[in-house]
């Protein structure tokens, strides 16, 4: 694993995705480039739980009631982050992407051997959320509930998640 680095991005409410007002995503180049077979025991053995395997939908969507770790396992893939206007991401890999509920994600392309791990801090259940106004209006109401996790999902008890999305950082 790399030296506990993360790139954050910050996304604010577009009127369709609400994204997390408080939290920034985070990106982890490479986190497991050497180990990708690996990723979803280091979730789990983090407490991200809940794990399974397959690729990123083709249209926006976010979880209002959770937060989600996506580890690259296998392939390639562009996706955007945040929404229609915001970040495109090319995820190789051994990459992680951390997303904090909200957020909105979506595949743009991926090679044909694109897979990935999901998973959720302490197993929590997800939802699947769309850019319409009465998921809006559910998640507006559930995104500011959800709370900072223990554990960083790449690091364990230390990493980017304590020292970027510190317990002083969200509302709630």
């Amino acid at each position: 694993m790399n030296n506990l680095k993360a790139v954050p991005y910050q996304f604010s409410d577009d009127g369709i995705i609400p994204n997390h007002p408080d939290l920034p995503v985070l990106v982890y180049p490479e986190a497991f480039k050497n180990n990708p077979h690996e990723t979803e025991a280091i979730f789990n053995s983090h407490g991200w739980l809940n794990s399974w395997t397959n690729g990123v939908f083709d249209y926006h969507h976010y979880h209002s009631n959770c937060h989600e770790v996506l580890g690259v396992i296998r392939g390639t893939a562009l996706v955007q982050l945040g929404g229609e206007q915001e970040e495109q991401v090319q995820l190789n890999t051994g990459d992680v992407v951390l997303l904090p509920a909200g957020t909105g994600h979506k595949r743009l392309s991926a090679s044909p051997d694109f897979q990935i791990v999901g998973a959720y801090p302490g197993g929590m259940e997800y939802n699947t959320r769309r850019g319409t106004q009465e998921d809006r209006q559910k998640a507006l109401a559930e995104i500011p509930k959800v709370p900072i996790p223990d554990t960083d999902p790449v690091y364990g008890k230390v990493g980017p998640v304590h020292r970027l999305w510190g317990r002083g950082t969200h509302r709630g």
